[in-house]
């Protein structure tokens, strides 16, 4: 029974990852193993499970029928597990997707506790600015920032930060603090993937919104970069509480309008659809959500 349990879990890894290899290292088997338990279980089932070519590892139809009555049950089975267990310990491997920047500012330094708390799991954080289809990609649950789009995967809104406008001291010494949004067409704008790319930016005070056309000179898609480009003095970039906080907290940045608002920016939690999510991913987001609301409480959290 267990090697046939090892069997299914290792399928639904394969399935998901495209690759033995992957799933095989995730598993803590060689490639050459998850291969042969995989071949064992397609003979046990009489049917070919996957197409195995140099490039890539597919499901055939009978292997995503397969995979269709298999994955709920193993899902319940964790959940049975989990459960009977009493001592909130979770096992197993969950893989998590974040964007570089906030990933790295906020997902990953509060991990430890939850780590030292369930030493039995192991945790794969999957780091890029793409978003990921949790399906193909075998992820158990996505950290994503701002709208989302459109799709059948379960989502969980877990917290709102201001977006803000930052530049450097020095920034604002040589070209002045603008007193309303309409004085930033006389400033050096980080923005946009674009040079002179013309973007709109909405502020609100008292009820009234402002709309700014803003042309950039230094263009850098990526939070990190813009960011690190406005602590050196290039300009004014526009940023999440989360994505510039460490910089304002030290003093290398300094907010720029403070009395307009930008819109706010909301992180969503993202299950992948068709299946129940883990206990283990539900229990992260609970631990990342917690600690988020007391930033908030704190005062840190506009």
């Amino acid at each position: 029974m267990n090697d046939r349990l090892q069997a299914l879990r290792l399928f639904l890894r394969v399935a998901r990852l495209g690759s033995f290899s992957r799933a095989g290292r995730e598993c803590g088997l060689s490639q050459p193993s998850a291969s042969r338990i995989i071949a064992d279980l397609e003979r046990q089932i009489g049917a070919t499970l996957f197409v195995r070519t140099t490039r890539a590892v597919t499901l055939t139809e009978a292997g995503a029928d397969y995979l269709a009555r298999v994955e709920p049950l193993l899902a319940a089975l964790d959940e049975a597990d989990h459960l009977a267990r009493g001592t909130g310990e979770l096992r197993g491997t969950i893989r998590v997707a974040v964007s570089s920047s906030f990933g790295v500012r906020e997902i990953v330094p509060r991990l430890p506790d939850f780590v030292a708390r369930h030493p039995a799991l192991g945790i794969v954080i999957v780091v890029g600015d793409a978003h990921s289809n949790l399906v193909t990609e075998g992820i158990d649950v996505a950290f994503r920032l701002g709208p989302l789009t459109e799709s059948s995967d379960i989502v969980r809104k877990l917290a709102t930060a201001p977006r803000l406008l930052v530049a450097a001291p020095a920034y604002l010494a040589r070209a002045g603090s603008p007193k309303s949004p309409r004085e930033l067409v006389d400033h050096a704008v980080i923005a946009g993937q674009t040079v002179g790319s013309a973007q709109i930016w909405s502020f609100v005070r008292d009820n009234r919104r402002v709309s700014v056309r803003v042309g950039s000179r230094i263009a850098i898609a990526a939070n990190e970069g813009a960011i690190a480009a406005a602590v050196t003095g290039m300009g004014i970039a526009r940023a999440s509480w989360w994505g510039c906080r460490a910089e304002l907290d030290d003093g290398r940045l300094q907010r720029v309008l403070p009395d307009w608002s930008m819109d706010d920016v909301d992180l969503h939690a993202v299950f992948p659809a068709g299946r129940a999510a883990s206990p283990a991913a539900r229990a992260l987001v609970d631990h990342i959500a917690a600690n988020l609301d007391k930033g908030r409480r704190s005062g840190r959290l506009a």
